[in-house]
């Protein structure tokens, strides 16, 4: 199924995003004052509009496309490992660096005074 994200095509995200930008436009303009207040009737019948044209013309035919079998194939195999290597050999000096600084950091003494 191509052009689908979660299982659902673009038109539910069209939709969803419609009815969205409606709700807010709609929280908005009834805090308005005058007649302004009453077009949040007009956005909703035309939001309403909208979804009845969106859902009675569908762009895609009812019949499902064949599947074709894809072979997956890992192009960028040896970058890959190169990569892991890079990390583990980076990953070991710097542990090699915190012990030797951080860790085996050697504690000299204080010298005592003579009087």
């Amino acid at each position: 199924m191509a052009g689908t994200v979660l299982g659902v095509g673009p038109g539910v995200f069209i939709l969803a995003l419609l009815w969205v930008l409606v709700l807010l436009l709609c929280a908005l303009l009834s805090r308005a004052s005058g007649a302004a207040r009453f077009s949040a009737v007009f956005v909703f019948l035309g939001a309403l509009i909208i979804t009845a044209v969106l859902l009675l013309f569908p762009r895609a035919s009812d019949a499902a496309a064949p599947e074709v079998e894809m072979k997956i194939v890992d192009a960028f195999f040896i970058g890959r490992y190169v990569l892991l290597a890079f990390l583990t050999a980076a990953f070991l000096g710097s542990l090699f660096l915190v012990l030797i600084h951080h860790i085996l950091e050697p504690i000299y003494a204080k010298p005592l005074r003579s009087y």
